[in-house]
């Protein structure tokens, strides 16, 4: 059958899917793309005849794997359909011009490109998912698998390729988007958008985002892009990158004392040291953001004075559960010396 429909092409005049999709003809390759997406080959035809659907067969590209069908199929079972902006753009491009991603049918002359001026690759993620409902579904998994197919061919080239990753997983699905990653792209370095571990917290996303980034940073990603408290909702400015930065700060740090990295906790030994001191310059100092830190700390203690005070606003000087740690480990090393001194005495 085949060998009767490549003749059967090659004595035609015109020889391209949509002109057999435009005449009814249902084509090998129609059947293949209807198999493997599992739709009727029908649709299949008249979706090319329609012009909302490619399959890239020319006789120099055998892969048959969809791409504008892929798209538009896997994204149509979709909650929120595609929220990268460039995802978005580039596929109402292909849709528009009937062709390939010009950036995946150019991608070995990029390559060439990125090897003669050794420039990083960052690929992906125009499916990543938008929403909870969306997360590890097929679009994003058969993204993921082109991906690691391109990291391969990158690296031929002695073009380094690091993977951007998902930006909103539930707390339970993070560790397996990290293991999938890994499998599908060869261990390529993973960066990810937090991931969100909710679609609710607006004006705190950067916290949403935080919790799902020291997840992620705790199962191997590379690298964490910080978001704002503005995400979803407007443009950042300077305090709200601050708030995104330090929430993000905190999300890696917990990851690397997570994965026991040595020497992350150190600083959280001297912070506690310097809290059980009341030594409080050096708390300001060591915080990872000092200047919110003492800020918080002058607006019921501003006076000099209360730096060196041995409790804070919170629990006052009476009520101080480390002062009266401290009394009662005096106490204690006291009643020990005298009970020492008597033992001694008793002796003689």
């Amino acid at each position: 059958m085949r060998t009767e429909w490549v003749a059967k092409r090659e004595n035609d005049t015109v020889r391209t899917q949509m002109y057999y999709a435009k005449a009814g003809i249902i084509t090998e390759e129609m059947e293949y793309v209807a198999r493997i997406e599992e739709l009727d080959p029908e649709l299949v035809r008249s979706e090319v005849a329609r012009g909302r659907l490619i399959i890239p067969a020319n006789i120099n590209h055998k892969n048959l794997e969809p791409m504008a069908i892929g798209i538009a199929a896997r994204c149509k079972k979709r909650k929120m359909g595609i929220v990268s902006r460039g995802g978005s753009l580039m596929a109402a491009w292909m849709m528009h011009y009937h062709r390939e991603n010009p950036f995946y049918t150019a991608y070995d002359e990029i390559l060439d490109i990125c090897a003669r001026y050794d420039v990083s690759l960052s690929l992906g993620d125009s499916l990543r998912p938008g929403c909870l409902a969306d997360a590890s579904d097929e679009a994003q998994l058969s993204e993921l698998k082109v991906l690691g197919e391109l990291t391969l061919r990158a690296w031929e080239k002695n073009v380094q390729v690091m993977i951007e990753g998902p930006g909103h997983v539930p707390l339970n699905q993070i560790e397996r988007n990290m293991k999938i990653q890994r499998e599908y792209c060869h261990e390529a370095p993973f960066y990810i958008l937090g991931p969100l571990v909710t679609d609710i917290a607006a004006g705190y996303d950067h916290i949403s985002s935080a919790i799902g980034a020291a997840v992620g940073g705790w199962h191997g990603a590379s690298m964490l892009c910080y978001v704002t408290p503005k995400e979803h909702l407007g443009l950042p400015n300077a305090e709200d990158v601050r708030a995104g930065i330090i929430a993000y700060k905190i999300a890696a740090h917990a990851a690397d004392i997570a994965r026991g990295r040595k020497g992350a906790r150190d600083i959280d030994d001297a912070m506690s040291d310097a809290r059980y001191a009341f030594d409080w310059n050096r708390q300001f100092e060591l915080a990872l953001d000092p200047e919110r830190a003492r800020e918080y700390h002058d607006e019921t203690l501003p006076q000099d004075v209360f730096k060196e005070a041995e409790f804070c606003s919170m629990c006052g000087p009476k009520f101080c559960s480390y002062k009266i740690t401290q009394n009662i480990m005096e106490n204690t090393d006291a009643i020990a010396q005298i009970a020492k001194e008597v033992k001694a005495k008793s002796a003689s």
